[in-house]
């Protein structure tokens, strides 16, 4: 078997100009980044297109480390629609160069369902990371500077919320000191990095829908407090225009295609744990203007991603998605059930009839929103007829839902089409595109005060997608939760909540579907721009670190191709 790079190079790509005609994209309006990569422009936005097409978001069970495919099943049910004569596309988020030389080694799909050319995407791509990056620490640059130049005339600001970012898993880079060494290099201060994804621009130039909306939004940036508890705000600093006009060409969706020449448009990529976790309405709108069918995908389990999909996203977009699929393997299943990792691959009914909790309970909790469901099941080699039955029989007897067997890694568009055809005729039963939007909590102002404060709001997903016997707030969030309460500005936020991927709970040990823990949130960020409230859990950290061996190890360039990525 082919590794996935060596399938990523042995594909063949066409010019992107041919992709960019089957989504009617005409090739004089492409910005083209190389042969194989473009950027398409806002003009092909066609609210009125945007009514007749479908979305269908792909999530999945909590993540574990044997993995779950979630971008694999996303490129395969789009290849998969084409096959059968469907006009789809794909629209996913951007790898970003944390994970890629961390854990995961890339964040392309895998086998004969990819996205290409998967070297360029999983590196520096068009440069929109790098973009958000230098906007991100321009403004750290900017707010330093004006208090510098300053420091005899107004005192410094008594909290800096405003942090540095880079894409870089870098533990040390946490808690830092700067301006040392002179009162030449500035006025010494604590401060630290999150990495990029987790940067309130990444989520501002998601979730912008015009390159005015941009403005308005860095506009808004919450940099800090001053003495006397008033905001410091980033128009203070007169640097809105110079930061729209690094985003200007990132803010532009990017076209690619598939191992099957079929196109794609990435932009954008927040991650789930620590962000809201989904490519940009910008994208999404652009794939449902050219397209009948567009895939997404939100990141990591329904808990993380899909909640913020469906909560944050959506209320935006002003639509839910017609269809969810729900992505499970025997393997991630059976480490649910409490199976230990070296023996996941070894036959296990009784364990894997465990970690059917952990699937029960995202289906359930998505049901709120009511949405229509599937379970998309990606095999493996290992998986026995059994198993794969017991899932089956599981799904569409007692959980009541249909359960398709995805075969796109192995096989492509031709494995996909089971699943194509049962997510047509899913679609076909209609479902409201925003009865359920107020699925877990309201943002609605009622008789000029909100329906639900913030706190109400965070604790209704702790409750009713968490499931948490109690919650727990430290002083530092409830005096951060006072402070928002009495600002009216944020009164319609929705809340993203920042926890461990791996467990329902926020306690990354926690697997399958653990009951009556306490859930913590120790901390709240106010991402005022992007318009919504970040509740961090736990010990949840936004800036990561990398492993005992991470995949920077594997990764290196033999006969000027790059090898090692997946």
């Amino acid at each position: 078997m082919l590794t996935d790079i060596e399938i990523s190079n042995s594909c063949h790509l066409e010019p992107i100009e041919t992709i960019a005609a089957k989504a009617n994209i005409k090739s004089q309006d492409l910005e083209p980044y190389g042969h194989y990569i473009a950027k398409i422009p806002l003009k092909y936005i066609d609210e009125e297109k945007m009514k007749s097409s479908r979305l269908v978001l792909v999530t999945s069970i909590s993540p574990t480390k044997a993995g779950i495919g979630k971008t694999t099943v996303s490129i395969g049910l789009t290849l998969g629609l084409n096959k059968i004569g469907k006009n789809a596309i794909a629209v996913l988020r951007e790898p970003s160069l944390g994970p890629c030389f961390g854990m995961k080694g890339g964040a392309c799909g895998g086998g004969y369902a990819q996205v290409v050319p998967m070297d360029k995407i999983n590196l520096h791509f068009t440069g929109d990371f790098h973009a958000v990056t230098s906007a991100n620490n321009m403004i750290s640059a900017m707010l330093d500077n004006y208090f510098y130049h300053r420091r005899k005339e107004i005192a410094p600001l008594k909290t800096v919320l405003w942090r540095r970012v880079m894409d870089v898993n870098d533990r040390n880079l946490r808690v830092i000191e700067t301006g040392l060494g002179g009162a030449g290099n500035g006025i010494p201060a604590p401060s630290g990095f999150d990495i990029t994804p987790a940067s309130e621009i990444m989520a501002i130039l998601c979730l912008a829908t015009s390159e005015e909306d941009l403005r308005n939004r860095i506009d808004n940036i919450l940099l800090g407090y001053r003495e006397d508890g008033s905001e410091f705000l980033c128009k203070e600093l007169g640097v809105t225009g110079s930061i729209v006009a690094l985003l200007k060409d990132a803010l532009q969706p990017n076209l690619v295609q598939t191992t099957e020449n079929t196109p794609v448009i990435i932009h954008g990529g927040p991650f789930a744990n620590i962000a809201h976790g989904c490519n940009s309405i910008l994208a999404t709108k652009t794939g449902l203007s050219v397209s009948d069918y567009v895939i997404t995908e939100a990141g990591f389990g329904a808990d993380l991603g899909a909640e913020k999909f469906l909560d944050i996203k959506c209320r935006q977009l002003n639509r839910l998605p017609d269809l969810v699929v729900v992505v499970a393997t025997c393997n991630g299943l059976k480490m649910h059930g409490g199976v230990e990792e070296s023996k996941i691959k070894e036959p296990n009914i009784e364990g894997l009839k465990k970690g059917f909790e952990n699937l029960d309970q995202h289906v359930n909790n998505l049901r709120q929103w009511k949405r229509n469901i599937i379970v998309a099941f990606n095999r493996y080699a290992n998986d026995t007829d059994e198993e794969i039955q017991c899932l089956i029989d599981h799904c569409e007897k007692e959980l009541g839902v249909r359960c398709v067997i995805n075969n796109g890694f192995l096989k492509g568009g031709e494995g996909a089409k089971e699943i194509a055809r049962v997510v047509v005729e899913e679609l076909e039963k209609r479902t409201s595109r925003t009865d359920g939007m107020d699925g877990i909590y309201t943002t609605a102002i009622k008789d000029g005060k909100p329906v639900q404060t913030i706190k109400e709001r965070i604790d209704a997903v702790v409750s009713k997608i968490y499931h948490a016997g109690t919650i727990t707030y430290t002083d530092n969030a409830l005096e951060m939760l006072k402070k928002i309460q009495s600002d009216k500005f944020y009164w319609d936020f929705p809340v993203c909540i920042a926890k461990t991927q791996y467990s329902f709970s926020d306690d990354p040990k926690l697997y399958g579907c653990p009951k009556d823990f306490n859930f913590t949130i120790s901390d709240i960020v106010i991402n005022r721009g992007a318009h919504f409230i970040v509740a961090i859990a736990g010990k949840m950290m936004r800036m990561p670190g990398l492993p005992k061996e991470p995949a920077a190890l594997h990764i290196d360039v033999v006969d000027n191709k790059i090898v090692g990525l997946s």
